[in-house]
């Protein structure tokens, strides 16, 4: 840690390369070719919260709560039921009290051959942790989820996107495949660590495709942004015609209990149908397109 007394303009040289050079992109893992010739890789994730927001929050109010069970009680079983009309996989990121608090849905999205990724305990704030307690809920958070689908996880998506300075060092304990919380590039790259490369793949994200920007609200809060499902669709479909043209990947992430609405779930039907027609698309879970540009890079 720099020191919190010496102002950054008068921080040594090494300070700054420090911090910078943490979890930072290294070489490109874009392939040249994606699996059967197709021209640009959709991977559609949904990170299933429910009700873990307002519990991190300490905020035990039956309201804000309820928003959370929006996304198991209804979000969910929508968006299953657009994966399976349209055949393809989705990635779930699951914080484990998600997962403790829902075991029927997330052994119900496994068996539909879905991925289940870590979305670490109970969706807290990684950088305000105090020492040690970041490893130990991811490492729970694995636990059970391995228990509730059968299958160890092989990626993870931080809550909230908050990656602190050991992320990284507890993703490489527990040997994951892959990270799905940094936003250094569109495409697939390998993480590097002081320079030095990892070996692990991390597929970007961004904030303008993730639907929680757009749609949430609080009550008697400054915190009620709205976007019209319309726009927020017109978003989503830019940023895969730009996948699509430069042959590259789309990650999208979305919420079950924000875009499990009847309005919004709507769009994403047609935005799938949209990619259908575009032809030459391979969706793909997390998992699948970590692999393949990892195998195609030769790590």
């Amino acid at each position: 840690m720099p020191d919190p007394v010496t102002p950054p303009w008068e921080w040594p040289e090494e300070t700054w390369r420090r911090i910078v050079g943490r979890a930072r992109a290294g070489r490109s893992l874009r392939p040249a070719a994606w699996p059967g010739g197709a021209r640009c890789a959709v991977a559609l994730s949904f990170d299933a919260d429910h009700e873990t927001i307002p519990l991190r929050d300490q905020d035990e109010s039956p309201m804000r709560i309820s928003q959370g069970h929006y996304g198991a009680r209804q979000g969910v079983p929508r968006i299953r039921a657009l994966l399976a009309k349209h055949g393809i996989p989705a990635t779930f990121f699951y914080p484990a009290v998600s997962a403790l608090r829902h075991p029927e849905e997330i052994r119900a999205v496994a068996g539909d051959g879905h991925e289940i990724g870590i979305h670490p305990w109970i969706h807290e704030a990684n950088t305000i942790l105090p020492p040690g307690v970041e490893r130990d809920l991811t490492f729970r958070a694995a636990e059970v989820l391995e228990k509730a689908t059968g299958k160890r996880p092989v990626g993870i998506r931080t809550a909230s996107w908050d990656f602190s300075t050991v992320t990284l060092d507890i993703i490489r304990e527990l040997g994951l495949l892959y990270d799905s919380s940094l936003m250094a590039d569109d495409d697939a790259y390998e993480l590097t660590d002081g320079g030095a490369p990892t070996g692990i793949v991390e597929l970007p994200v961004e904030w303008i495709r993730d639907d929680a920007v757009y749609f949430p609200m609080r009550y008697n809060s400054p915190y009620r942004p709205y976007t019209a499902p319309s726009a927020v669709e017109e978003i989503f479909r830019a940023e895969f015609d730009g996948a699509w043209e430069e042959g590259g990947l789309y990650v999208l992430t979305m919420h079950p209990h924000v875009i499990g609405h009847r309005s919004r779930i709507a769009f994403l039907d047609r935005l799938v149908r949209h990619m259908q027609a575009a032809g030459d698309v391979w969706f793909c879970t997390h998992e699948q397109a970590a692999r393949w540009c990892k195998e195609q890079a030769g790590l």
